[in-house]
């Protein structure tokens, strides 16, 4: 089936360009456009696409906004939100993922990651863009006040939690099956597990929980197996 999306961006041009790389793969189709954030609040509500590719400056209600009202906690039935801009800026992360994001890309994306990306949030998984690293969701987290460990926290067997601290290292379901020494299979039903218990749609959701509730901090290796592959490994 095709992944349906709604583009929503101030810019007719750069809404061109998406529908242009976008609709060129068989199995992505653009079923509606937005110039601004009410537009997109009320085309998502009345397509019900599978995603809705966001920027976040737009006159009047701008993308954060949107996101938090078509994806953000407590909204009942949400739409998956990719928010895709120029600014990279950590108060833009921040508050895209917790208004409720799946995503965050920056324009300068090759068209291949921006189809990618598409897939990979329409999936139920989230990404956020290799530019935009860990290390500023733990800055920004290490300046706030933690919240309290919440119940569902304790629900979670051990391997359940070692696998959130590696996803929140950045670790794919390969590399925390070779942190873990079992199979990808294995980690994508512990995925799924902590996912449910804790109440978060997607990984990205899970990457922000991590860190507010000091699952993981910065510098730590959760298998205690030396440096964190998943950061060193990219550098």
């Amino acid at each position: 089936m095709s992944i349906r999306v709604v583009l929503a961006d101030d810019q007719a041009v750069v809404r061109a360009g998406f529908r242009t790389i976008l609709e060129a793969e068989a199995d992505i189709t653009v079923v509606g456009q937005a110039a601004d954030g009410q537009a997109a609040i009320a085309e998502a509500r009345r397509l019900r696409p599978d995603l809705v590719l966001m920027d976040v400056r737009m006159p009047g209600t701008d993308g954060i906004a949107a996101t938090g009202r078509l994806a953000g906690p407590g909204v009942q039935d949400p739409v998956p939100v990719l928010v895709v801009t120029t600014f990279d800026l950590d108060e833009y992360v921040f508050a895209a993922l917790r208004a409720g994001a799946s995503g965050f890309l920056l324009k300068d994306v090759e068209p291949d990651e921006l189809v990618d990306a598409v897939r990979v949030v329409a999936g139920d998984h989230g990404l956020v863009a290799p530019q935009v690293t860990r290390r500023l969701i733990a800055e920004f987290v290490r300046s706030s006040p933690l919240a309290p460990p919440p119940d569902e926290l304790r629900g979670l067997t051990d391997r359940e939690r070692v696998t959130l601290q590696l996803i929140a290292r950045g670790l794919s379901n390969a590399e925390i099956g070779d942190q873990l020494s079992v199979s990808p299979s294995t980690v994508k039903t512990h995925v799924g597990n902590l996912l449910a218990k804790l109440g978060c749609r997607d990984r990205v959701q899970a990457v922000v929980y991590a860190y507010e509730h000091g699952v993981v901090t910065p510098g730590e290796d959760p298998t205690g197996r030396g440096a964190d592959r998943g950061e060193e490994g990219r550098r």
